[in-house]
């Protein structure tokens, strides 16, 4: 009972850095109607602005969270304008090819200017833990978890008690009533690829404290984000919550309690699309259609 206890906790915050990844993907989705492949390379970004923030100036990464999202938001937006913009009204395969173009160079960037060396910050508190009834959780995992947590309860005040917020979703509804109505479709469509930028910036900043930093950390992160938008229901906040709790203890019990389970929890990514795609194609809480 305590390992399971142990890994269920293990799996909660895990599945904290899953969601906070997949809000930017979901809001994409959402209001812009497009499909980031480059979203796990901003995630990267994020991480090696915290690394070398933290290898400069010796300031906690968690600490970082909110330059390093500044950072990315100008980033989002500078990729919006000259890069997304041109080609959102264009056929998907078009939007596809650009968005995976720009994760490719991102990479191959990465690669050029830090190498493929893995990158690790050591905080002070890193093997501080503490006791939660009968489990232990490190200081730093649950610093991570906090900071995720708080980045996701912000986003959602932002979106419902302020103007911009009630923008963005006038404009994920109906773009055209939108933009009748006043409101400036291009400046908010420049405003949410900035966030999910930003929202990629703090990702990051946990992935450096909990995970390697190097030039293809994105990549299964991102697989993973997508996981969760299509299990959860595109356009539902609470779906992507769920599934990424659900992916999250998956990957957890089955690398705890399945011989060998490290391997084979990467494999959980996908055998849940597939499940997903079989049994509930529209997700756990159905699929809105963005007008």
């Amino acid at each position: 009972m305590e390992l399971f206890v142990q890994a269920t906790v293990n799996g909660v915050i895990t599945a904290g850095l899953y969601a906070l990844i997949a809000y930017g993907v979901l809001i994409l989705l959402g209001i812009l109607n497009i499909v980031n492949f480059a979203h796990g390379e901003f995630v990267m970004l994020g991480a090696y602005l915290a690394y070398w923030a933290f290898t400069a100036t010796g300031i906690d990464p968690l600490i970082m969270a909110l330059p390093v999202a500044i950072g990315m938001f100008l980033f989002g937006a500078a990729i919006y304008q000259f890069g997304v913009r041109p080609v959102l009204n264009e056929p998907a395969v078009n939007q596809l090819a650009l968005t995976y173009g720009i994760s490719l160079t991102l990479q191959n960037l990465a690669l050029i200017f830090w190498h493929s060396d893995l990158r690790s910050i050591n905080v002070p508190y890193a093997d501080i833990s503490v006791k939660l009834g009968i489990v232990n959780v490190g200081l730093m995992r649950l610093a991570a978890f906090l900071i995720a947590c708080v980045a996701i309860g912000a986003l959602q005040a932002v979106t419902y008690y302020t103007r911009i917020g009630k923008a963005l979703q006038a404009v994920s509804q109906n773009k055209t009533a939108s933009a009748l109505i006043g409101i400036n479709v291009n400046f908010i469509h420049l405003t949410t690829f900035g966030i999910a930028a930003a929202v990629a910036g703090i990702a990051g900043t946990v992935v450096s404290v909990l995970m390697y930093t190097y030039p293809f950390v994105g990549v299964p992160l991102v697989l993973k984000a997508f996981t969760i938008v299509i299990l959860g229901g595109l356009g539902s906040v609470l779906g992507t919550l769920l599934a990424s709790l659900v992916l999250g203890l998956s990957e957890s019990y089955v690398g705890t309690f399945v011989p060998d389970g490290s391997g084979w929890s990467e494999g959980v990514t996908f055998l849940l699309i597939i499940i997903a795609l079989l049994v509930r194609p529209q997700g756990m809480f159905g699929v809105r259609d963005h007008g």
